[in-house]
């Protein structure tokens, strides 16, 4: 990604208990937990627990190894940053 010509912002719920699965997104996404909380991991780096308040960032390209719900649901704000003519993607690694 060379530029970003517009964000989209989506508010995105996740039941508890999910494992959402090691993934990548086409370009950079930034987030705000608004609820619940959720284990997050980029690749092999630290575990965190992100709860109410907390944000985050997933670089393009990058594989995201947890974004996973603990016992409660989580909602997220996620602002995707794009460049012209691209919509948000999502695809999801083994």
């Amino acid at each position: 990604m060379t530029s970003v010509s517009h964000v989209e912002v989506r508010r995105i719920s996740i039941a508890p208990a999910t494992t959402g699965g090691a993934h990548v997104h086409n370009g950079p996404v930034f987030g705000t937990i608004e609820s619940g909380s959720v284990t997050f991991q980029i690749g092999t780096g630290t575990e965190l627990v992100l709860r109410a308040g907390d944000v985050f960032y997933e670089p393009a390209g990058v594989v995201v190894s947890k974004f996973d719900t603990t016992d409660e649901p989580v909602v997220f704000l996620g602002y995707f940053l794009l460049d012209d003519g691209a919509v948000p993607e999502i695809r999801f690694t083994s």
